[in-house]
């Protein structure tokens, strides 16, 4: 059931005892909206904890640095930024069919949970849960805003990306009013680089391949580069948007294999092309202009599999590119 924003803030009120889910590969809206609702809910003097099925990054350390688990027996779970219950992963997989609350921005969203609020225009999880935070009358602290702030941030690639609209400027302004520092998150969100993550790009980059005339990219990232080049998921979080930097390019793929001949694919558009429509074909989605799904099969027919839905999109004849 589709709920509001007033009706979202009487559940946070009126509940108690909170998991606070967040998805697999943790960007950093999820990570953001994660613990912005943790910090939000103690509070009030409510128990809450943030559980993932993937270790929290590094780059997000700020934000758990001193972040100590509560030990109770929850009676309210809580998703944020998780478009389907798929996206919980594995170890959280219990937990499907007992998301009380979704909170959301992804048009794609498949509504799981009991009471979903969500809404496709806001540029990241963060705005949301900001919007719900001040119906709630609660004022975010610094360490509370900085998660918010982040989670705008790189979903909109520092303001960068088609989904930036005045309401998340404006957010912004509210947030930096809180006194976070906000040179510090970008400069570490988009600027500072360690070898590794260097390496990773540098791997996108020297391995991207073009087809349909141009027009689409595809790199690939296989379980042997992980291994032999010492990759690890953080380095590559955040780096699909660099498949769509070559001029011309519409479309861009990148391609991670996962154990199992699985490949997760994420795909990002520099056009009007919508890939969360492409990768709802493949059981997967998102957003218009950034979207991901999961393929099984060998990687040249994975290839020719996405390549026969995106070239469609382009009036290309894939036979004839």
């Amino acid at each position: 059931m589709r709920i509001n924003l007033k009706e979202t803030a009487e559940f946070l009120e009126t509940h108690d005892n909170y998991y606070i889910l967040t998805h697999v590969n943790p960007d950093g809206d999820t990570m953001g909206a994660g613990f912005a609702l943790c910090y939000a809910l103690r509070s009030k003097g409510k128990n809450a904890n943030v559980l993932c099925s993937d270790e929290f990054p590094k780059r997000y350390g700020f934000m758990y640095e001193n972040y100590e688990p509560q030990k109770f027996s929850p009676d309210t779970v809580v998703a944020v930024d998780v478009a389907d219950e798929k996206l919980l992963g594995t170890p959280l997989a219990g937990y499907k069919g007992y998301v009380e609350l979704c909170i959301d921005h992804h048009v794609s969203n498949t509504g799981y949970a009991k009471n979903l609020l969500v809404y496709p225009d806001a540029s990241a999880a963060c705005e949301v849960l900001y919007r719900v935070l001040s119906e709630m009358g609660i004022v975010p602290d610094r360490l509370t805003a900085e998660c918010l702030y982040t989670g705008i941030a790189t979903d909109t690639g520092c303001f960068r990306y088609a989904n930036t609209t005045v309401l998340s400027h404006i957010i912004a302004a509210k947030l930096m009013e809180c006194g976070i520092d906000a040179e510090r998150i970008n400069r570490d969100m988009f600027d500072r680089k360690s070898k590794e993550r260097l390496a990773a790009e540098q791997h996108i980059l020297s391995n991207m391949e073009y087809y349909l005339d141009d027009k689409c990219t595809i790199t690939v990232v296989t379980l042997e580069d992980m291994k032999t080049k010492g990759f690890t998921q953080d380095e590559f979080e955040g780096t699909a948007g660099m498949t769509v930097q070559p001029e011309g390019v519409q479309i861009g793929v990148l391609i991670k294999e996962k154990d199992g001949g699985k490949f997760k694919i994420s795909m990002r558009s520099a056009s009007d092309i919508d890939v969360s429509a492409i990768c709802a074909k493949f059981g997967g989605g998102g957003h218009i202009k950034a979207a991901g799904c999961t393929v099984e099969g060998e990687l040249d027919d994975v290839k020719m599999q996405l390549l026969t839905a995106i070239a469609p999109t382009m009036g290309i004849d894939l036979w004839l590119a």
